[in-house]
């Protein structure tokens, strides 16, 4: 019976991915695009200022009329759509049980976490040591962690792709259907009930619908890309004109509802929207002389999302608090003059930091074991806990930090070598 549990039947291997068993400068281009605009975003849409021992915290967006910028710059839907196409190549093209290969896709999102953890636990402990004001540090130590919010999201996604694969295999597009229908029933009881917690069931419905059209991506199905470009970002506009929806993408301060968080239907119309136009573009886009910029990049993507806002939170320090230049107003000459020198010294901070941090994007190469699928779905549990406990509560000072990071290393060592029976 023990023997049983722990070699356990896998899914049988889907052919989602297999006419693509090479890797996809579409999907690379998209997941670097997607990375480099979130971070422009980031560093882009602060509005700080500092007065009397605190930072506040505002957004360039909350600009009347800009709002429409975000439909185009909020990509979380084209990363968790190329994420999907990702993950489906790879597990189509693997030669390692399901379980083995979600252990390693867990070790590839966990193992980049402890650099950062190993800095950001003790770090606010030492500057407030050193007289460094309370308030803007936990603003930056509780960001820092909220940000984690999509690898908390996007751990989800990965464990359910062998699963996914399967229903995708069986069922085909009622799949993405049936997750659009919960997106709306969700929106429905959250708006007709006023219970915002509610809309949270949208991290399931909403995401894993985007993700699983790469898997139609992945087989080469998904067509007719102007239908999804002219049909989804239609739809985000009649929701937005006719709905209870804000029409940023994007949490905004002072903002009654949030598209973002949790996720709503116009966020997964916005998404539709998105992933038809890239689609138009796809042939313009693979013939751009991108090769070097993917090689260099791909490595180094998960070390520029989880370290741009320990930069952003480094230069604020210095200029914002220390020195006492707070930021423009947004669209004045003045922020637009400043904006390269804001942006070339985040560039020139975050630089030392992807050559320090790079090299944990790459796990250790240790004799692995074989995995079941009781080890890992315990593994995914308790990296998935350790995420979204600092997600919730980021790196303030406290015992949250230290007990997330026990789970994200007991997932770990979960997934790691082992000894055959």
């Amino acid at each position: 019976m023990t023997v049983l549990l722990d070699r356990p039947t896998a899914p049988p291997r889907s052919t989602a991915g297999a006419r693509r068993t090479a890797r996809d400068p579409f999907i690379d281009l998209l997941r670097v695009f997607g990375m480099a605009l979130i971070v422009f975003q980031h560093w882009t849409i602060p509005v700080l200022d500092y007065e009397g021992g605190r930072l506040s915290t505002g957004n360039a967006l909350s600009t009347p009329g800009v709002w429409l910028v975000t439909w185009i710059s909020q990509v979380m839907p084209l990363v968790f759509f190329a994420g999907g196409a990702a993950n489906a190549i790879s597990f189509g093209r693997s030669d390692k049980p399901a379980p083995a290969w979600l252990a390693v896709r867990l070790r590839r999102l966990a193992w980049p976490l402890l650099p950062l953890a190993a800095v950001w636990i003790p770090l606010p402990h030492v500057l407030l040591s050193l007289g460094v004001p309370a308030q803007p540090l936990e603003v930056g130590a509780k960001l820092t962690g909220q940000l984690l919010w999509f690898l908390a999201v996007y751990l989800i996604a990965v464990t359910a792709t062998p699963y996914a694969l399967r229903l995708h295999e069986r069922y085909g597009w009622r799949v993405p259907a049936v997750l659009a229908a919960g997106a709306v029933l969700t929106d429905v009881a959250r708006f007709s009930t006023g219970l915002d917690a509610v809309g949270y069931l949208n991290i399931v419905f909403v995401w894993l619908a985007v993700h699983q059209l790469g898997f139609f991506y992945a087989e080469g199905r998904l067509r007719l890309p102007w239908l999804f470009a002219i049909g989804g970002f239609g739809a985000a506009a009649l929701l937005v004109g006719y709905g209870p929806y804000p029409g940023s993408m994007i949490g905004l301060p002072g903002a009654e509802v949030s598209n973002m968080a949790p996720p709503t239907l116009a966020m997964l119309a916005v998404g539709l929207g998105q992933i038809g136009l890239a689609l138009l573009l796809r042939p313009a886009l693979v013939r751009l002389p991108t090769a070097r910029l993917l090689a260099w990049a791909g490595p180094r993507i998960m070390t520029v999302y989880l370290w741009h806002m320990p930069a952003l939170f480094a230069v604020t320090g210095v200029v914002v608090v220390l020195l006492g230049v707070d930021t423009p107003r947004p669209g004045s000459i003045l922020w637009f003059a400043g904006w390269p020198i804001w942006f070339g010294l985040l560039c020139l901070v975050l630089w030392p930091l992807l050559k320090g941090f790079a090299r944990f994007e790459t796990p250790p190469a240790l004799p692995y074991g074989v995995a079941g699928w009781r080890g890992t779905l315990t593994a995914a549990g308790l990296v998935g806990a350790g995420v979204l406990t600092l997600t919730a509560g980021g790196f303030a000072p406290g015992g949250g930090p230290f007990l997330a990071v026990l789970a994200v290393l007991g997932g770990l060592l979960l997934t790691g070598p082992r000894t055959r029976a």
